[in-house]
């Protein structure tokens, strides 16, 4: 009889292991990509791994999917109208595209138990059908890094609980700060987004809003616990592991070529020489005033288009509108006319004060600039000071030439 009992106590403890078995075996890990070459590329990349050996499944669950063969696509960019979508991909090709391209990928697995396991697949898989999988793309709220993170965080049976007060906006962190931290090595990148981006940028945030980069998800993740309603405590990562290692990678690369910066020096220095020049023999060279008021004015209008029409966060409130503007477009035709004729433009008084104004003014704008707008600005207040200098030179030696 006691035989029997044991054999029936035996029994169902194998029953329950084995029933078990399914969830306990699921595994289900934070994926961090490495920095990728491309400008969409540069801050990385987050997904979510699930692997189940009962139903032989490894696949990966990724918030990252766009196509450039959209309608539309620059257009709706700028707006700030691109659509994501939540893609699914076998791991072993998820892996092999990030080794192709020469990007590390770090595993970290979640110490999650069968019910948060449960709950966070159902979630995935309610969010790609069809009429969930797309959402409208926020580079700094809503994007690939910020959707595995609040799918994780509703999966748990609890609280997820931070090392770090993630409410604290007094790190002196900004939106730009991050920016700049994963452009370094990309100058022509950095100064365009720089251009871009207004004094929203320059706000400080807080940790939870520095998670927009996938490297501060994986940071934060893996000192984080999990409490659950009952008070127990358990860290969030379980253990981590680098899944994708490229050997030979270069380390900290730099962009090839020209800089910014000493792009607008050297046209500095040529708009110096060539308005000393003009001074010196009374030429007023309207063509370099064609060419840079020109150029000022097309980066003024996709600067105001952005400020006015966009949607994305951040590129509103931008003072670099008071160096490139529409005006200097739409005036073109007026002030070229002056300069030629070498007489008094009120539109470049009122730029010389303007610009003046502002150089003066830099170190106190409320919104951090790319050194190299600096001499580009001093270009735009030499030629319009050149325009008052040869007017003053004509009425006070009219037949001097």
């Amino acid at each position: 009889m006691k035989r029997i009992i044991l054999l029936l106590i035996i029994g169902v403890f194998c029953a329950s292991a084995l029933k078990a078995q399914p969830n306990d075996s699921i595994r289900i890990s934070l994926l961090t990509c490495d920095s990728g070459e491309e400008i969409y590329s540069l801050f990385g990349h987050t997904a979510i791994r699930y692997e189940n050996p009962e139903r032989g499944i490894d696949a990966v669950f990724n918030y990252g999917i766009f196509s450039f063969n959209t309608p539309n696509f620059i257009l709706r960019f700028a707006l700030g109208e691109t659509d994501y979508q939540l893609g699914v991909n076998s791991y072993e090709r998820f892996s092999s595209e990030y080794a192709y391209y020469g990007r590390d990928v770090w595993q970290q697995n979640l110490n999650l138990n069968p019910g948060e396991k449960e709950r966070l697949v159902s979630l995935l898989e309610e969010n790609y059908q069809p009429e969930n999988r797309i959402y409208r793309y926020n580079f700094f709220y809503d994007n690939c890094a910020t959707r595995p993170r609040d799918q994780i965080e509703n999966a748990i049976n609890g609280t997820l609980q931070y090392a770090d007060n993630m409410t604290d906006s007094n790190m002196g962190i900004s939106f730009r700060d991050i920016i700049h931290q994963y452009t370094k090595g990309h100058p022509w990148s950095r100064f365009g987004i720089d251009l871009c981006i207004g004094s929203e940028a320059d706000r400080p945030i807080n940790r939870r809003q520095m998670m927009f980069a996938p490297f501060y998800v994986k940071d934060f993740f893996d000192k984080a616990e999990i409490i659950d309603n009952e008070g127990n405590r358990r860290p969030l990562v379980r253990d981590e592991e680098k899944i994708v290692n490229v050997e030979f990678r270069a380390e900290n690369a730099t962009s090839e070529g020209i800089t910014p910066m000493q792009a607008a020096l050297l046209l500095f220095m040529v708009v110096v020489a060539a308005t000393i020049y003009g001074i010196k023999h009374r030429k007023s060279l309207w063509g370099i005033d064609l060419f840079l008021f020109f150029a000022a004015g097309v980066a003024g209008c996709i600067l105001a288009f952005l400020a006015v029409f966009s949607q994305h966060p951040a590129v509103s409130s931008n003072y670099l509108l008071f160096v490139f503007h529409p005006l200097h477009l739409f005036c073109l035709p007026w002030m070229i006319n002056k300069v030629r004729k070498q007489r008094k433009s009120k539109y470049m008084i009122l730029n010389c004060i303007v610009l003046t104004l502002f150089i003066l003014l830099w170190a106190i704008i409320p919104q951090r600039f790319d050194l190299a707008v600096l001499p580009l600005a001093l270009c735009l207040l030499i030629r319009s000071a050149s325009n008052l200098i040869l007017t003053y030179k004509k009425r006070v030696d009219p037949k001097k030439r």
